[in-house]
Formats: C-alpha cells, sequence, structure tokens
C-alpha cells in the first residue's frame, strides 16, 4: 500500500513538472504562424521557458531607444549549464591562445540572431518554436547535440522596427488574411519596419555600432566569441531559401575551413530541405566582403558566420506567389526552424573541430600574412583620432601612440598621395600592429584598397578607416608597434589677460560645434575669421571662432565670469586676446571676422524621404550634437517661417519638382537649404536654382551588343559603382572646408556629377586623379573625371548648398560630420 502510494506521489510530481514548460501556442494562445507575436509577448515567453527549464538561461543586455527589452536565451545540456561560466571564459581563454585550455572539453558555442530587419519578422517566431524545441529536449537526438553544444538564441535584435511593422499588419488584417499581394496588409506605410527607431540598418552596423541595440550586442558577442553565427533574414516573398555557401566576392581573409563548413551546413540544409521538396539556392547574391554584416564580421573575428534568407517580405500572414502559391508565415516558420536544427546538428558533429579551427584562427592572428603589417593615423585631428580609438576599443581592436625613441623615421604606403614614401612618428600618432588577437578585422577595416573578386556584390566595396575619419595614415609592410597607451593633451595657456578684448576657440571638430551651440545658447555672440591670421607670433586657422567682450557685456552682466565659467566647465581649449590687432591678416574689426546666426533647423521627411539619410541627420543631431531639430513632413514645405526655421536639410531621396518652387521664396528671404544626395535632382533647372547635371561623356567607340543570356543578372561592371572611395578636392578658403583641410574623402555610390557653378562657389571638385578605392567600372569612371561634387550659390538674402554625397553614411564616416556642421553653422 506504502509502496503503491509511493510511486503515485512520484507520478504526480514528475508529470507536472514536465507540463510546466509550455509550447509557444500554449502560452501564447494562438497557433504559432497564425499571428504576428508582440515584442513584450516574445520577452515574456523566453522568461517563462528560462523560469521553467533547468537547460535554460536568460541574459537580458539592454534595452533599445524606444525601451524594449534586449535579452537573449543561453540553452545546453544541463551539465553544461552548470559550468556555463567556465565554458565561456574557456572559449575566450582559447581566442587569447591559451594552450592550458583542453579543447576536447569544450562545447562548440553557436549563436542564432533572429530578425534584425524588423519587417522580415518570421524570425522570431521560429527563435520561440527553437526556444521550446532545445528546452523540452524530448527526444535523444536532441539531448545528444546540446551535450556538445552551447546555443545562444537572440529572439530579435529589432524590437523598435519589428514593433512598428507588426503593429501595423495586426491593425489592418482581416479576420481572414488576404493573400492577395495587391491587398493593403502587403504595403507598409513610409518609413516601414525594417530598419530601427532611428531609420538605421542594424544589419549594417556591427563594426560600426553607431545603433545602441548594435552597441549593447556586440559587448555580450565579445564576451562569448561564438565558433558559429547565424543571422536570420527574409527576402522578396517570390524568392525561395537561400543559406551558405556565399556567393563571390569573399573576403581574402576567410579561410579555407571558413569556406569549408559552409558547404557543410549548406549541404546538412540541403539534405532536410530536399526530403521536403523545398526550393532553395546558395552561391549566389550574399557575398562575404564587407566587414559589418552579420556574417562577414562573425567570420573576421573567427566564427563561421552564415547569412539564411526565407522568401518573405511583404508576405504577412499569406501571400499568393507568381509561381501561384501560397506562401503562409507557417511555411516560413518551418523554414526558418529546419535550418536552425539542422545547423545545431552540424555544428554538434563538428563540434571539436569547430573549436580547434578556432584556436587556429587566433593563433594564425599573432602572425598575418598581410601586405600590411601594421598602420600608422597621423594625430592631425584629435577629435577624430579619440572617435576612432573609441570605435577600435569596441571592436576590442589593440592600438598604442608614438615611439619612446621620439621622431622615428619610418617608410610606408601614403594614403593621401598612394605612394611609398618616408614619414615621422610624432607623439599622438596612433599605431596599429596588426599581429594581435582581432588583427583580421584590424586589417579589413585599414586596408587601403580591399581586393575584390566579382562586381556583383551586395554592399559597398571600400572603407577604409583613415578615409572615412579623414585622417591620413601610412601602411608599413614591417610590424610595429607604439609605446603610450594616451593621446598626451595639449597644455592650456593660462588665463593672464585681466580685461580681454576676445577670446579665440579652434574651429574643427565636432566638440568645437558644441562650444558654438553652448556660447549661442547662452546669447553670447560668436564670430568666425573667415581668412586666416596672427597675433603674439600664434597663427590661427580660417574658420577660428571669436568672442568680443565688449559687444557682449553690452547686453549680458557679469560677461567676464559666464564665459569662463561655460568654458572651464565644458574643459574647452581657448586663448585670451588683449588687442584686436593682428600681425598678419585683417585685424578684429574688419568684416572678416562675421557674426554667426544661431541656426534654427529642420528636416524634411515623408514618402519621398530616403529613411536611410534622414534617420542619419535625425541620429546626428540628437544623439551626437544633442541640438534640436524639427522633423517636418514635406507636405509643409511651402508653408516655412523663417523667423521659425532659418535652415532647411533636405535628405536623400525622390522628391516632386514642386519642391523648389515653394522653397526658393523662403530661401530669397534669407533661408539657408542644404540638399543631400538625389535631393538635388528636383532643383536642376528649376530657377532661381542654377544646379546643372553634367553630361555623359560622348564616345566614339561602337556599343558592345553581345552580352550572353546567361550573363543578364550580372551588373554591368563598367556602369557599376557599387561604393567606391574619391578623393575631392576643395576650395579651402570656403567655410564649408574649415577644419578638413586641402582634400575630403568621399564615398561615392552613384555616377551623379554637375557642371559648376557660374554665379556660386565650386566647393569640392573631382579631378581626373580623384578615384581612390573601392570597385567603379570604367565608364563610371569616365562619366565622374571631372565636375563639382559640392556647390554653393546665394539667391536673395539666402542661400542652398548643393551636396551630392552622403556626408555621414551610415553614421560611421566621421570625416562628413565636419563638412555638414560647417554647413549648419558657419555658412
Amino acid at each position: 500500500m506504502k509502496r503503491s502510494l509511493l510511486i503515485l506521489w512520484f507520478g504526480i510530481i514528475t508529470i507536472p513538472l514536465f507540463a510546466q514548460i509550455q509550447s509557444p501556442d500554449s502560452f501564447l494562445g494562438y497557433e504559432l504562424g497564425t499571428h504576428f507575436s508582440a515584442h513584450q509577448k516574445v520577452v515574456d515567453y523566453f522568461k517563462e521557458i528560462a523560469a521553467k527549464a533547468e537547460n535554460v538561461k536568460l541574459q537580458s543586455y539592454g534595452k533599445t531607444y524606444e525601451g524594449r527589452e534586449l535579452l537573449f536565451a543561453i540553452v545546453s545540456d544541463p551539465a553544461n549549464m552548470e559550468r556555463l561560466e567556465q565554458i565561456r571564459t574557456n572559449n575566450i581563454a582559447i581566442s587569447n591562445n591559451d594552450k592550458s585550455v583542453k579543447l576536447a572539453k569544450q562545447p562548440v558555442t553557436v549563436w542564432l540572431s533572429y530578425n534584425v530587419h524588423g519587417n522580415e519578422a518570421n524570425s522570431t517566431e521560429t527563435a520561440m518554436k527553437v526556444l521550446y524545441t532545445l528546452a523540452e529536449a524530448k527526444d535523444e537526438q536532441t539531448k545528444a547535440w546540446l551535450k556538445n553544444t552551447v546555443v545562444i538564441i537572440d529572439p530579435c535584435l529589432n524590437p523598435d522596427g519589428r514593433e512598428r511593422y507588426v503593429n501595423y499588419f495586426n491593425s489592418v488584417v482581416g479576420t481572414v488574411p488576404n493573400p492577395d499581394p495587391a491587398a493593403r496588409e502587403h504595403y507598409e506605410p513610409w518609413p516601414g519596419g525594417r530598419s530601427n527607431h532611428y531609420y538605421f540598418d542594424l544589419n549594417r552596423d556591427w563594426a560600426w555600432q553607431t545603433q545602441i541595440e548594435s552597441e549593447q550586442r556586440l559587448k555580450q558577442y565579445h564576451q562569448w566569441l561564438p565558433q558559429v553565427h547565424v543571422d536570420f533574414h527574409e527576402q522578396g516573398y517570390n524568392e525561395p531559401y537561400y543559406f551558405a555557401p556565399a556567393a563571390e566576392p569573399i573576403h581574402q581573409a576567410v579561410t579555407p575551413w571558413q569556406r569549408e563548413f559552409q558547404v557543410i551546413v549548406g549541404k546538412n540544409n540541403a539534405k532536410y530541405f530536399d526530403e521536403k521538396g523545398w526550393q532553395y539556392f546558395t552561391k549566389e547574391r550574399f557575398d562575404l566582403l564587407y566587414p559589418s554584416y552579420g556574417d562577414t564580421y562573425p567570420l573576421y573575428n573567427g566564427a563561421i558566420g552564415m547569412t539564411y534568407e526565407q522568401g518573405g517580405i511583404r508576405a504577412g500572414l499569406a501571400i499568393v506567389t507568381a509561381d501561384g502559391d501560397t506562401l503562409t508565415l507557417k511555411d516560413r516558420i518551418s523554414h526558418h526552424f529546419t535550418t536552425s536544427m539542422s545547423t545545431i546538428e552540424v555544428a554538434s558533429a563538428h563540434a571539436e573541430k569547430l573549436v580547434t579551427e578556432f584556436r587556429k584562427f587566433f593563433e594564425q592572428s599573432l602572425t598575418p600574412a598581410t601586405a600590411y603589417k601594421s598602420y600608422v593615423i597621423k594625430a592631425q585631428n584629435i577629435s577624430r583620432l579619440r572617435k576612432l580609438a573609441a570605435l577600435l576599443q569596441k571592436n576590442k581592436i589593440s592600438y598604442a601612440f608614438g615611439s619612446e625613441k621620439g621622431d622615428r623615421t619610418l617608410t610606408g604606403y601614403n594614403y593621401e598621395t598612394q605612394k611609398t614614401e618616408a614619414f615621422k612618428i610624432e607623439r599622438n600618432d596612433m599605431i596599429i600592429n596588426v599581429a594581435q588577437k582581432h588583427g583580421v578585422l584590424a586589417n579589413i577595416l585599414f586596408e587601403p584598397q580591399t581586393f575584390v573578386t566579382d562586381s556583383n556584390t551586395y554592399d559597398i566595396t571600400a572603407w577604409a578607416l583613415p578615409y572615412a575619419y579623414g585622417l591620413n595614415a601610412y601602411g608599413l609592410k614591417d610590424a610595429f608597434s607604439g609605446t603610450y597607451n594616451f593621446i598626451e593633451d595639449a597644455k592650456k595657456a593660462p588665463l593672464t589677460v585681466a580685461k580681454p578684448y576676445a577670446w579665440v576657440l579652434p574651429w574643427g571638430s565636432i566638440e568645437d560645434a558644441k562650444t558654438l551651440m553652448l556660447l549661442q545658447q547662452n546669447n553670447i555672440k560668436v564670430r568666425m575669421a573667415e581668412q586666416a591670421f596672427t597675433i603674439g607670433g600664434v597663427n590661427y586657422k580660417a574658420g577660428t571662432l571669436l568672442v568680443y567682450r565688449a559687444e557682449n557685456e553690452k547686453k549680458i552682466q557679469k560677461f567676464q565670469s559666464l564665459i569662463t565659467q561655460l568654458l572651464n566647465e565644458n574643459n574647452v581649449s581657448f586663448q585670451v586676446l588683449s588687442s584686436g590687432y593682428v600681425e598678419k591678416g585683417k585685424d578684429f574689426g574688419s568684416s572678416s571676422y562675421r557674426l554667426l546666426m544661431q541656426p534654427k533647423v529642420a528636416v524634411l521627411s515623408g514618402q519621398e524621404t530616403s529613411t536611410q539619410s534622414l534617420g542619419e541627420i535625425w541620429h546626428f543631431f540628437e544623439q551626437e550634437l544633442n541640438y534640436p531639430i524639427s522633423i517636418l513632413n514635406v507636405a509643409t514645405a511651402a508653408n516655412l517661417d523663417i523667423n521659425k526655421i532659418n535652415t532647411l536639410i533636405v535628405p536623400d531621396g525622390y522628391y516632386a519638382d514642386k519642391l523648389a518652387e515653394q522653397l526658393a521664396p523662403w530661401v530669397s528671404a534669407g533661408g539657408k537649404l542644404i540638399l543631400l544626395e538625389d535631393a538635388i535632382a528636383a532643383f536642376v533647372g528649376k530657377k532661381p536654382f542654377q544646379i546643372k547635371r553634367k553630361d555623359e561623356p560622348k564616345s566614339d567607340a561602337a556599343k558592345d551588343n553581345t552580352q550572353s543570356y546567361s550573363s543578364r543578372d550580372h551588373d554591368d561592371f563598367s556602369n557599376s559603382i557599387p561604393g567606391a572611395i574619391y578623393k575631392v578636392y576643395l576650395d579651402q578658403t570656403h567655410p564649408l572646408s574649415y577644419g578638413i583641410g586641402k582634400y575630403y574623402y568621399t564615398l561615392k555610390t552613384d555616377a551623379n556629377i554637375y557642371e559648376t557653378l557660374e554665379n556660386g562657389y565650386n566647393i569640392g571638385l573631382l579631378k581626373p586623379d580623384s578615384y581612390v578605392a573601392g570597385v567603379a567600372g570604367a565608364k563610371v569612371k569616365a562619366k565622374i573625371a571631372s565636375g563639382m561634387l559640392y556647390g554653393d550659390q546665394e539667391i536673395g538674402k539666402g542661400k542652398v548648398l548643393y551636396i551630392s554625397t552622403g556626408l555621414i553614411f551610415r553614421q560611421f564616416w566621421e570625416g562628413g560630420k565636419q563638412m555638414l556642421v560647417n554647413g549648419v553653422f558657419l555658412r
């Protein structure tokens, strides 16, 4: 009797323990794939599973700009979970070339990233199914996989974008989803759900980490450094499924093993797809070059990085494809679930090899077989050098400054002249020796010219950081290491003038722009030197800011105390002068010292506007400058009040011709119009705007009509410019160039170029030697061999700045930020 009661008692306990792990269907209250789940429901489900399953641990790693929680689950065998921290630290020790770690006992780490693009929304639903299957682990096969595999599941890398999409779709879908592609539910309103809060594409932000989601996630990623990473996406709904191996171009740094394992995974995925008769493709379209993707960034950090793409964008819950089939959300979940589990399976089967090759990757990083063994970045702009150092820190790339032997002379490839030349190492020059743990990534970020095997690439083909940051650099064929781990600050001159005539402040950085903003916000009048001058034996460049005591004391009581307090509290470098008489240049009473107007800035938005371009401006002003900016709909452009908005930025986009007519009176009344990229097109040929496109050069060669049918889907290389770096010759006397120098390096992503202005200022010109790096076809090179990229036209009391390239491309193109603040605050 007691024995029977005991059996019954154990039965009562055992059954509820298994029942406590709820399936997604049970927890959500609807069958997975019949409804898009809100982000908070997904978070709650992950927390529910982590609370009930002994083989799951949850890690919350931050919040989005809109306050949504970012988290991932870690799943493995219960025995592994008990020593999880040891597994993690062993992983890092292996990457640090610690030979004491026994590889045979180290599980492989597989990191699965879902839903980086918000409207590619099925993968978050898939993540719940994967978590449940692994947490339940009811079959022996799954249990076996988890014995030597640690799986990290991030259900949604972009909650803000996904919620934007899900909220829209759930608000318009009917009781029964409409599979007609023309139905309303298949058309998101602008700006769509692909990007994050600031309209950034998070899948292109891995290396740059300009967005809070990326920065927080990468901190966790570097705490683990997995051996396998998969980034789950969706493509057009008429496409089948894509998985590795990837297409060319593949960067030379990708190792033979990384290529081989992509094939191994691909064949395993194909096995399951073949069984179901599901269509798929490999080795097409999705390459491995640009370093800031969810597949390339892990590859350059020792992992097997892969992208999986399910057909499904715009598909909603169901859609009829071009083939006449109906693609459902359930189908899409099944496909992503299959590749998720297949990847875990094949990683488990090759666990020891994966860990061994992981160690080998970092061992080889210490003896790099690269063209340049070290890089020297000149300290010509300390502000941008500090920002470069911060970026390297985020990516765990080591660097140092200067040499203990003083001004050493070395020889290296000069990025500016593109020749091998002698140069001197100075105290604050940054030195990166690529013989280091993350040397592969360091070399890829700094190499002056990336070798590209195929022009049919998915993204930009040039990104060398010295050009992006507007800092000259040298590539050295020999290893060289710096001495100091900090930048030596310039010594401040003591305040010795009892009754100053003027305070003099530098101009050449974002920090200087913030100083100007601070002073103007405190109603302090600030002037700008339009020409260089010399006083007290010190040379001051054009663009230098000046604050005159006398004109400010008229309106501000205790002005001297106020400005001293503001400058000191904000650690601003400044000089104090006792006289307005200069040794060289013009005295301070000259009209060359123009009073700067405080800008009241707005930016246009709406259906015609590029979300990426708008997002770059919005993020820059809010997050970096901390300066107020009004976001206006294009429809309100005709009603601008010059007293409320005196500076208008028109982002890249495709605008109606009437925009030029609407804005002309506002410009004439004193407005400053800044046109970016294709926004210029709406103003070409519209009076009073003088901008004209430059005609393509005529060619005497006969047109080649011999293209083969098999090459129809391949880009015409001669007309291709997916992203190349060009050197722009600047008018150094114009305010737009202050703090930049003789040249500005721009990322050119189109073949647009303009005639020089007849009655205006031609600030930035391309010349026959302007091409620097990246893919640019012969026809494109010929077309943009000469012409204007940046111009300035005065119209009535106002002005228009024509800026035909993206100045702050993806927010990592630091050099362009200076030109943007010049245009907003100085011109």
